[in-house]
């Protein structure tokens, strides 16, 4: 799931400083569930915005609204009407979500109130792990479900390598080497012929945009090629 965290508030204030109606857009959906986008966070920076301002500008006011899915136009039709006499927008979603709302409404300035940082797993209320940085290339069938991408210091393919130190890693001593966790695992499970084969490099399809068709609908989106 991705995983934000709020932006400085001090930022957020700078961005919407020259606007009088501010209208705070939450998101029900990952930013909701790591507790940095939902309706109570939408309320806390709403009341920490009000009382920067404080009595500066008495006609100015914030209004907070939360959607279940800021990446969805579906569901951003509830907006139409708070956005229309809103002077800018202010998301609490991940950058998706305020793409998507700058896109729809290009007339009104959009901000981010929230850095995406990761896709993670929860370690506990308030605490995310990163394990995936979404490479476009899942190796994790061959690394025993060990990304070496997210997991080791270098994001080697093909390790270990010549600095590690033990089961630690030479970047961090606290930091466990992955690659000696990936063959440990994979011993376990008798297939350590996949660390003899040769990954090739990361192609790093992220570093563009992409669109992504899931198997199945390809000839919904496609045309085939004549």
């Amino acid at each position: 799931m991705i995983k934000a965290k709020s932006k400085p508030i001090k930022e957020i204030f700078n961005y919407i400083e020259p606007y009088q109606d501010v209208l705070i857009v939450g998101c029900g959906g990952c930013v909701s569930v790591c507790l940095a986008g939902g309706q109570k966070e939408v309320n806390i920076l709403q009341t920490e915005l009000e009382l920067l301002r404080g009595k500066r500008k008495p006609a100015d006011q914030f209004r907070g609204y939360t959607v279940e899915r800021q990446c969805n136009e579906q569901y951003l039709g509830a907006l139409d009407d708070m956005v229309e006499t809103a002077d800018c927008i202010l998301s609490m979603a991940c950058g998706a979500g305020v793409q998507f709302l700058a896109k729809k409404y290009p007339d009104k300035p959009v901000f981010p109130a929230v850095n995406t940082v990761a896709i993670g797993v929860d370690l506990d209320i308030g605490l995310y792990e990163e394990q995936c940085r979404a490479c476009g290339e899942c190796v994790l069938a061959y690394t025993a479900g060990i990304c070496p991408v997210t997991r080791c210091a270098k994001g080697l393919f093909n390790g270990p390598c010549g600095g590690t130190n033990g089961e630690k890693c030479e970047v961090n001593p606290d930091l466990n080497c992955a690659w000696h966790e990936i063959y440990t695992r994979l011993a376990a499970q008798n297939r350590l012929d996949n660390i003899l084969e040769i990954r090739p490099p990361m192609q790093w399809q992220n570093q563009i945009k992409r669109t992504i068709v899931q198997k199945g609908y390809e000839q919904r989106y496609y045309q085939e090629e004549i």
